[in-house]
């Protein structure tokens, strides 16, 4: 029998000794990121490369794009072949509706958050996606839209209770990401940042105590 997986994102993963401790530690989705600007952005053939043992650990595969033209979500697809698409950027519904039939991976939205009226947005995503991803709304004239390593209020969404399983992110590391959990009432966590050693540098230990952290946090049945 398959171990059962943690509900737990490792995000922006390049190396196969992140992959290996994403893997071992339990996460139950591995997270690759195809935007330019990024530290972690990684070529799709790379990405199939380190993902391939964890696919076959029984752990989905999650490509982060930030607003995507068809010419990469199609080489994405092609190559990678995700479980998921996580739209990252400004996409419309529209665009998740195109995307959802034209490759037939899962969607995650992540939709950034500031303030309490920032989650009415989720209504317009309501039977579009199958997870939401609520990060930290990123300060102005940021370069990049999620991995800046930047918390919210977490009482906000204490009481949010959309109708598909959703992720906590925005500056989780293996020291808050207890208390994340009991504060907001999350039922699944995401981290990048929180679990590096310097821009886009995943290291394997952090890795490793984020994801202890969380099972102690959620004990598995």
């Amino acid at each position: 029998m398959a171990a059962m997986r943690l509900p737990a994102k490792i995000c922006g993963l390049s190396t196969p000794e992140g992959v290996e401790a994403a893997v071992r530690g339990g996460a139950g989705y591995l997270g690759f990121n195809f935007f330019a600007p990024s530290p972690r952005c990684v070529e799709p053939e790379a990405a199939a490369r380190l993902a391939a043992p964890a696919r076959a650990a029984g752990v989905s595969i999650c490509a982060i794009t930030v607003d995507a033209g068809d010419d990469l979500v199609d080489r994405i697809v092609r190559i990678l072949a995700p479980d998921f698409l996580q739209l990252h950027g400004k996409e419309p519904p529209g665009r998740a509706r195109e995307l959802a039939g034209r490759t037939g991976a899962g969607l995650i939205r992540a939709l950034p958050v500031g303030e309490a009226s920032d989650l009415q947005a989720a209504r317009d995503w309501a039977g579009l996606v199958d997870h939401l991803l609520l990060d930290a709304r990123p300060p102005k004239g940021a370069a990049m839209t999620g991995g800046l390593g930047v918390a919210f209020d977490w009482t906000l969404v204490k009481d949010f209770r959309p109708a598909r399983p959703w992720f906590l992110a925005g500056g989780l590391d293996p020291w808050n990401v207890a208390e994340a959990l009991e504060v907001s009432g999350a039922p699944m966590v995401d981290v990048s940042s929180g679990v590096e050693r310097g821009p886009g540098l995943k290291d394997p230990s952090l890795i490793s105590a984020f994801l202890d952290a969380v099972r102690r946090a959620r004990p598995q049945a």
